[in-house]
């Protein structure tokens, strides 16, 4: 296949980010890239257009890096709390997954993080403090801290509060 050589004026995810120049099939750049202004190719002007498209990367990059690192000082504080219903023996009928942590970031600090940025090996199901590591940019990572309680927990400390510690049912069994 005949390939050519473009410089790219904006990152592309599979190609690379603006001002790269690398070398695509001559239809890609040809029918898509050129047309579509993600892409110029490569002559003498367009070489001596390269330094303002490093430029304009090199600040996009820092306010990329900025951006992120307030973000990461914001999450560093944040505490948050979640409740799981759990049974009797102290086991969990639902967890907490990535996707409820990137909710809860979002109501609480307004910002929206993808939730394949936050770093967990499996939904959380025990109750207690954990440390979830979120990465924000590949040379910033925050600690968010959070807290998973029991839903029982809080009714029966409710209800002992009040005076009136209540039973709990019997659980039946039927063939």
């Amino acid at each position: 296949m005949p390939t050519t050589e473009v410089i790219l004026t904006e990152k592309i995810a599979s190609l690379g980010a603006e001002a790269d120049v690398v070398k695509v099939k001559r239809g890609y750049a040809r029918n898509f890239l050129v047309p579509t202004g993600k892409a110029l190719e490569v002559t003498p002007a367009t070489l001596r257009r390269l330094n303002q498209l490093k430029a304009k990367r090199a600040e996009r990059e820092a306010r990329e890096l900025n951006e992120a690192e307030e973000l990461g000082r914001r999450v560093n504080k944040l505490k948050l709390a979640f409740t799981l219903e759990t049974g009797e023996t102290g086991k969990a009928f639902g967890s907490v997954t990535a996707k409820d942590i990137a909710d809860r970031l979002k109501e609480e600090l307004g910002v929206e993080i993808d939730r394949h940025r936050i770093e967990l090996e499996r939904p959380i199901k025990e109750t207690g403090a954990h440390e979830v590591s979120i990465r924000l940019h590949s040379e910033v990572a925050a600690k968010l801290n959070l807290t998973v309680k029991s839903s029982t927990e809080g009714a029966e400390a409710a209800a002992e509060e009040e005076g009136e510690f209540k039973a709990k049912p019997k659980a039946r069994h039927t063939k």
